[in-house]
């Protein structure tokens, strides 16, 4: 007590100015606390990481549009971490301020030292939580004068998980797994040397058989242990080539697909470099609608609009893919997710890293880390995707499987997949996709001359002159293209040069196919062609697998193989201009219900045509398999070209007289309490519609509004 009674004394015999300094020391140092943390909450920002220096505009510019436009730029930089550590790092940045301010750096900016992955990506996502196979889907505009889409769909394999709980594997498998690499340049896209350590402790090593290293060459190199950033390093800047900006700005509108060969210039103007003359870039894309003014009048004289709208985007987004000032534009920076435009995953999967014994590859194969592509048009059904084959021989599970499969293909691929146009990019097959096939694969190593001689194709014994021409090992389908196999130049299997210049349609004159199909037309060459066209009816077994007797059935070796509909088309081909052909089926009328057909067809009730009697267990759903729909007739004021005319009348059924409609306010429970009599005045049923139950009227009787 009495100490309390003494500091109270003291404290009464303060000067009331001293209390106002203290006071006032306290607020100042309270101001400059609250100003400390604003300014370093405020430089943490990436508003101020990316406006307040002039070296930043195109990073913070692919930052706004990334993924990760949410997180904070120092959380990738310098780490989410304690305030020490987050302080002791930003005052070793420090240096970049002195490199600014005295113009010590060169353009463009490559960041360096950044966080380990598990200090930054892996605060929110790690490789130890399993994520399951995604299906994605991406469209591509094609550079014709249509702007074709074409869309490509795959099911990416993410995988991930831990190996000893069952999991790992998958494209995160390589998280997962230790994995080491050296590189021989700045960006780490040249990597001759990888070490994979395994479950049990020991190493696989694999080298690049094109650029082989002595071990002293190896201890000069740099060392990395893969993380998430060896593969999505622009996860965060994403910068779009031309053709991708195009792609999008077409997919999502805001440029009008419709605009004759507007890829393609949009492309060729966003393509273009113009140095430091921001004018020239603006004036070549002004020429754009010079372009459509000139070349397609009509179109530009209807469509004024559209075309401007296009320029107009065009010019938004041309800075946004050229930053002259900083030496930057979409070719500068690696991306490493994927393997087109850059290396990426062909860095290491290329097909020509090897272990020292030249057994095993690192594996180049489409379905390791995702299915194999299907790639359709707009308006062609969603495809099936095949994400494992059953029955997989082994030859297809070697590492070395997809650098071989061009000099051992033979029959025996017929067993499982669709060959037609083998080694084309029509897409009519698996083995004419032209995700495969239609691209050239700089960065693979397919053709390396080193490859060549760990790999040799099957050796083949030279033929005798005097031999007979030899027999085709393999079933033909109706419109063969043999040179894409055995053309002079061919991979597979090439013809002699004393055949150069012949044409495929000799190939069947003297080589006879060994293995003929079942019902095989031996003068035409060929299978027997489907006497019909295969829109709407391209479910094959549901006609020709179901025991009917109007029809042709498929012959029971066909069923012993387990034929599907999508291998029916690799020998049978649509039958060509004049060959026989069946009639169009009847179509149903364009206001006719589709939902219950059986009911008037079944027993030709009403005046409608009787379904065939091979017909009589057929469900409903099963009609529009093979009769389609009838093009609606023109609406009233639409001109309609007499082409267009003679078409719809030549292929639709006649389209019957309007049914009576149901008024508004008029009750469905009890039709035929008044109309089976015509009590009431009402309209009297038909005789054919004698025990119809109620529920059966609103099937032809539409409601009226």
């Amino acid at each position: 007590m009495d100490r309390i009674k003494g500091a109270w004394a003291r404290l009464r015999r303060v000067k009331p100015r001293t209390w106002l300094l203290a006071l006032g020391g306290i607020v100042v140092l309270l101001l400059l606390f609250a100003g400390g943390l604003y300014a370093w909450d405020y430089t943490n920002s990436s508003y101020f990481c990316g406006t307040t220096c002039h070296t930043m505009p195109p990073h913070y510019e692919s930052y706004l549009r990334s993924p990760h436009a949410r997180v904070e730029c120092v959380e990738c930089h310098i780490g989410r971490t304690s305030f020490g550590v987050q302080f002791t790092r930003k005052a070793v940045d420090a240096q970049f301020v002195w490199a600014y301010l005295t113009g010590l750096y060169e353009f463009p900016l490559h960041a360096k030292g950044l966080q380990p992955a598990r200090e930054s990506c892996e605060k929110c996502h790690w490789p130890e939580k399993f994520s399951w196979d995604k299906v994605v889907t991406k469209t591509n505009i094609s550079t014709d004068e249509e702007n074709t889409p074409v869309e490509t769909a795959l099911v990416m394999k993410t995988g991930g998980g831990s190996s000893r709980t069952g999991l790992g594997r998958g494209i995160h498998w390589h998280i997962e797994n230790p994995i080491d690499f050296y590189y021989t340049d700045e960006f780490q896209q040249e990597i001759p040397y990888i070490e994979v350590t395994n479950p049990d402790g020991t190493k696989t090593v694999y080298s690049d058989i094109e650029n082989p290293l002595t071990e002293a060459e190896l201890a000069k190199l740099p060392k990395r242990t893969m993380d998430c950033i060896d593969c999505h390093n622009r996860v965060s800047h994403t910068f779009p080539t031309p053709a991708e900006a195009m792609d999008s700005l077409l997919s999502t509108g805001q440029i009008d697909p419709n605009i004759p060969n507007i890829k393609s210039k949009g492309v060729e103007v966003l393509a273009s470099p113009f140095g430091s003359s921001p004018e020239l870039a603006q004036q070549a894309i002004d020429r754009v609608n010079a372009y459509y003014e000139q070349n397609f009048p009509d179109y530009y004289k209807e469509n004024t609009q559209a075309v401007q709208n296009a320029v107009a985007t065009l010019k938004e987004w041309y800075p946004k893919l050229h930053f002259p000032e900083q030496a930057l534009d979409w070719s500068t920076h690696p991306d490493n997710l994927g393997h087109k435009d850059w290396p990426g995953c062909f860095r290491c999967h290329d097909g020509k890293h090897f272990t020292e014994d030249r057994k095993e590859a690192v594996r180049l194969e489409c379905n390791v880390c995702h299915s194999i592509p299907v790639v359709y048009t707009e308006g062609q059904s969603a495809p099936a995707i095949s994400l494992e084959q059953v029955n997989e021989p082994d030859s297809h599970k070697t590492t070395t499987w997809l650098l071989e499969h061009r000099t051992r293909f033979d029959t025996t691929c017929q067993d499982c997949h669709d060959t037609r146009n083998a080694g084309g990019s029509d897409n009519t097959s698996f083995c004419s996709n032209s995700a495969c096939h239609g691209t050239k694969w700089e960065f693979a190593g397919f053709d390396a001359p080193a490859l060549a001689q760990v790999l040799q194709p099957p050796v083949r014994q030279p033929s005798d002159p005097n031999a007979p021409p030899s027999k085709i090992p393999h079933p033909i389908g109706g419109n063969p293209d043999c040179q894409i196999c055995h053309g002079l130049n061919a991979i597979v299997l090439p013809m002699p040069d004393d055949h150069e210049g012949r044409t495929n349609d000799l190939c069947l004159a003297c080589h006879d196919p060994s293995v003929l199909p079942e019902g095989f037309d031996a003068e035409a060459g060929k299978p027997p062609s489907i006497p019909h066209a295969l829109a709407g009816q391209s479910e094959c077994l549901g006609c020709h697998n179901t025991g009917a007797a109007s029809m042709p059935q498929i012959p029971q070796s066909h069923k012993d193989e387990n034929y599907t509909n999508g291998q029916c088309t690799t020998c049978h081909q649509p039958a060509k201009e004049g060959e026989t052909t069946l009639p169009a089926l009847p179509q149903i009328p364009p206001d006719h219900a589709t939902s219950a057909c059986a009911a008037c067809h079944s027993a030709g009730l009403a005046g409608a045509p009787k379904s065939p009697d091979d017909h009589a267990n057929y469900a409903d759903t099963q009609c529009s398999t093979c009769h389609s729909s009838a093009p609606a007739p023109a609406s009233p004021g639409t001109a309609e070209t007499p082409a267009a005319s003679e078409t719809r009348a030549a292929t639709a059924t006649p389209t019957p007289t309007p049914l009576p409609g149901i008024p508004a306010d008029h009750a469905t429970s009890a039709c035929a309490a008044c109309h089976a009599t015509g009590a009431l005045s009402s309209p009297k049923f038909p005789d054919d519609h004698a025990g119809f139950p109620d529920k059966q009227c609103e099937v032809c009787h539409k409601r009226e509004q």
